[in-house]
């Protein structure tokens, strides 16, 4: 498979780039890569890149995502932080990936059983990692079942996950609201934003 050209992103539409994600998460679910010479594309791609697709995701070590939609080099634009969430350094690196690097699509890709949304549930104070933590309870508070106290912290695992998927919704609204220059693009149908969740546990990607 050969590196994204700018003719081949020319033609990649938003639709088209979800779908891509999708066959490369399932090639990934059955242990069949494509066929890529990576340091081919690392030729290909010396002058200029034309990724498809930008991607925020968690730093967590099993959820790479170039490798969960068996991607090779020059083909997408991977943002990673604890917790994918949106601040104003990243708004501006999608920004720069949609408006003038020409990817078409942003996913926000959450994954079960994650470590900064645990934090968020038990509200864990360390350092510099509590400013972090702050930015994602909010996610916690919005998901409102159970409403038992005991059972809102890291140990119950479906709350986690709940609060993993409102956190990438509210990532999502966080990006519409603080971008207008993403909004109106998503609006033109030149891109679009969507969430996603990973599980841990079988490598499969969910599209909301």
């Amino acid at each position: 498979m050969k590196a994204h050209t700018k003719e081949t992103q020319a033609t990649m539409t938003p639709q088209k780039a979800v779908q891509f994600l999708k066959e490369g998460n399932q090639r990934f679910q059955n242990n069949l890569k494509a066929n890529r010479n990576l340091l081919e594309q690392v030729n290909d791609t010396s002058e200029g890149q034309f990724p498809f697709a930008t991607i925020l995701s968690c730093i967590d070590s099993r959820v790479s995502a170039e490798l969960v939609f068996d991607q090779g080099l020059g083909d997408i634009f991977s943002i990673r932080i604890a917790g994918n969430f949106s601040n104003e350094d990243i708004l501006g690196s999608m920004e720069f990936a949609c408006k003038l690097a020409g990817t078409k699509l942003i996913v926000v890709l959450g994954h079960t059983s994650c470590g900064a949304i645990k934090g968020a549930c038990d509200h864990a104070r360390l350092g510099n990692l509590t400013k972090l933590i702050n930015k994602i309870e909010p996610a916690v508070d919005a998901v409102k079942e159970p409403a038992d106290e005991s059972q809102r912290n890291s140990k119950n695992l479906e709350f986690v996950d709940k609060v993993s998927e409102k956190n990438v919704l509210l990532t999502i609204e966080n990006i519409r609201k603080e971008s207008p220059v993403l909004a109106e693009m998503e609006d033109n149908g030149e891109i679009k934003i969507v969430g996603a969740m990973y599980d841990i546990s079988n490598g499969e990607v969910t599209f909301y």
